[in-house]
């Protein structure tokens, strides 16, 4: 590989300049475990509801928190709702950076790719509503994030070190088949299986490796 590309040398190891997700605040115990409550009910609430039909004091009351807390922490259900797609992200992050294979490094480059299409799209499936209002609250939100900056320079690795002819177009369109929105069209409007669709966008993504 050319020492003008970014990333480690080896073709199964994450790229060294990775972008991180800003780390978390220290909290005391107490507020970890309500933070820890009040994402795990927000995320079964909305799941089962949908973002909308969701109010804080449903949360509260879900989570066993009172509502000052709730409001001290997150401020409005927009927050809450971004709090909880910021701990998943990290979660997948973690699982990119150092998790067994192979999604985490020692895979090839190939398998690898295929196990983040795969992890990327179980994250949205249960996010769904959530990443497409980051992506979509304003024009060109989803380039603007940081995860989506995560996620395009590990896609871009991967296939370059795969032999994809044109890497960073490649990682462009690979992100663009996973946008929420596309996602939600293929899952919601067509109908489609989930696996079924990773296994399709799977096979795309090893038709530009050698």
């Amino acid at each position: 590989m050319s020492s003008n590309r970014s990333g480690p040398q080896s073709v199964s190891s994450t790229p060294a300049e990775l972008p991180l997700l800003g780390a978390p605040v220290r909290e005391r115990a107490d507020a970890a475990r309500n933070r820890i409550r009040v994402l795990a009910a927000a995320e079964q609430l909305f799941a089962e509801r949908g973002v909308d039909a969701v109010t804080m004091d449903d949360v509260a009351g879900a989570a066993g928190v009172g509502k000052g807390t709730l409001y001290r922490r997150f401020g409005d259900k927009g927050g809450l709702a971004m709090a909880l797609l910021d701990q998943r992200e990290r979660e997948l992050q973690e699982r990119i950076l150092s998790g067994p294979p192979p999604l985490g490094p020692g895979a090839d480059p190939a398998d690898r790719l295929g196990a983040f299409v795969e992890a990327y799209l179980d994250l949205l499936d249960r996010q769904l509503d959530l990443v497409l209002l980051s992506e979509t609250a304003t024009t060109g939100a989803r380039f603007r994030t940081g995860a989506h900056a995560l996620w395009r320079q590990h896609c871009r690795h991967l296939l370059d070190a795969g032999g994809a002819a044109d890497a960073e177009i490649a990682a462009d369109v690979l992100l663009a088949a996973l946008s929420a929105e596309q996602v939600r069209h293929w899952l919601r409007e067509r109908e489609l299986d989930r696996a079924t669709l990773a296994r399709s966008l799977v096979r795309l993504a090893r038709t530009w490796l050698r």
